[in-house]
């Protein structure tokens, strides 16, 4: 089961309507029979009792209810995960389609649904277009996923995906549409790439009802280029571009709708560094002291990356930033690249909801994964307490080293996460952002 097949709630017994009225009605019945029996016809009556006075009943005394005491609203706690790149080279392609039925990336992402299916909200990064109708899925270089992959992630538990990267217009402008057109018909949200400027205007907005609060979560996701790849000149709402200065108007714009949380996906700046750029620190900064984002998730790399708490933020505690969150989903380690490429982070942000006011994030911290390219490319949670028994074709001593890799990365300003979320609530309603 998923974490968008939930279980019923149920609901107190209660009589059927009709039902209760019969009884009802032969009660009293019932009464109005015994009531003759005892004064009517077949009773004797007391000559002395003719015409004799009555005595008045006394009034019944009259209290006055004590009210209900109104429950003192409480705060609660809200989870975000999100991970690295889905970039499925041609040998995760193959793993995918083992079977000889199709494409199905299930086996693959499994090892992960306790932790994303754990979460109140899951955002993942689609880094590669889908391949439109008629042409056949690829790899690296020009990248085009089969369109089974967003039916896979909704079912793996993820609620949806930031889009812009550098290899948004592999396939073109046909890519980007075949690509939204596949999140929408698998449910998943979506934003960083847009089929009409409206879209593109528009973030992804996300709603988690828990009981009378509904909390709105705004998702914006931008891209520093996309390989030299021209941006159509009809369409130049395809992809968007990083431009700091757009994205905090964006955010502002985001609130002032109604948002009551804004999360940043950056796509940004060299591969394979795990010291973040002079850009992405500028980027950071820029976003953390416009006090309208909570939260900036980084993306590119390849490698996992810093995460930290910088100055600002929306209510001047801080903004949190993952500068990068690795590889999620992909056919690199040691043997193409940096050997880092082999594992990624799987972030979790919790939200504190007051009674009243606006969401704060309370807490950060990460878990490391990896991908067991040996192994039929299977993605595994790596928390520390795994790293003693062997996880497919990766034994102890592996396991130990990658995740020493991702936590020297990381460093010490958020903790390792151990377990899995829990959900407080149903999946969140994606909200359909606007095409026009």
């Amino acid at each position: 089961m998923t974490r968008h097949a939930r279980a019923p709630r149920r609901r107190a017994a209660t009589l059927p309507v009709t039902l209760a009225l019969v009884v009802c009605l032969a009660t009293a019945t019932a009464g109005a029979l015994a009531a003759t029996d005892v004064l009517g016809t077949h009773a004797p009556t007391s000559p002395s009792a003719v015409g004799a006075p009555t005595e008045e009943a006394p009034a019944p005394e009259t209290t006055t209810p004590t009210p209900t005491p109104t429950p003192t609203p409480e705060p609660f706690d809200l989870t975000l995960v999100a991970a690295g790149d889905v970039l499925p080279h041609q040998p995760v392609l193959r793993s995918a389609s083992a079977s000889g039925a199709g494409y199905d990336f299930s086996p693959l992402l499994d090892p992960m649904n306790p932790w994303v299916g754990g979460a109140d909200l899951a955002l993942c990064h689609l880094e590669v277009p889908i391949a439109p109708d008629g042409t056949a899925p690829s790899g690296y270089p020009v990248f085009g996923a089969p369109v089974e992959l967003a039916r896979d992630l909704q079912e793996a538990g993820w609620d949806g995906c930031s889009t812009a990267s550098n290899h948004s217009l592999d396939r073109g402008r046909a890519g980007v549409v075949a690509t939204l057109d596949a999140l929408d018909a698998a449910g998943l949200g979506h934003v960083g790439t847009a089929r009409t400027a409206q879209e593109a205007d528009s973030p992804q907005v996300y709603e988690l009802v828990r009981g009378d609060r509904t909390v709105r979560v705004a998702h914006l996701a931008a891209t520093y280029g996309t390989n030299g790849l021209p941006i159509p000149a009809d369409a130049p709402f395809s992809v968007r571009l990083i431009d700091t200065a757009q994205l905090v108007d964006a955010a502002t714009r985001a609130r002032a709708a109604g948002a009551d949380v804004v999360v940043a996906s950056v796509h940004c700046c060299v591969e394979y560094v795990s010291e973040p750029t002079d850009e992405q620190t500028r980027i950071a900064t820029g976003l953390a002291a416009s006090g309208v984002v909570d939260l900036l998730i980084g993306h590119h790399a390849h490698v996992p990356q810093p995460v930290e708490l910088l100055a600002g933020g929306p209510h001047g505690e801080g903004m949190w930033v993952a500068h990068g969150l690795g590889n999620m989903l992909s056919n690199q380690d040691a043997a193409c690249c940096s050997a880092r490429t082999d594992s990624g982070l799987l972030l979790s942000a919790t939200f504190t909801v007051p009674p009243d006011g606006p969401p704060t994030v309370s807490a950060v911290g990460w878990t490391a994964l990896t991908v067991d390219r040996a192994g039929g490319h299977r993605v595994h949670p790596l928390p520390s307490t795994a790293t003693g028994t062997a996880l497919g074709s990766l034994d102890p001593q592996a396991l130990a080293a990658r995740h020493g890799r991702v936590a020297e990365v990381v460093g010490q300003a958020a903790p390792e996460r151990l377990s899995p979320p829990t959900p407080t609530g149903d999946a969140p309603v994606v909200v359909a952002r606007p095409v026009g």
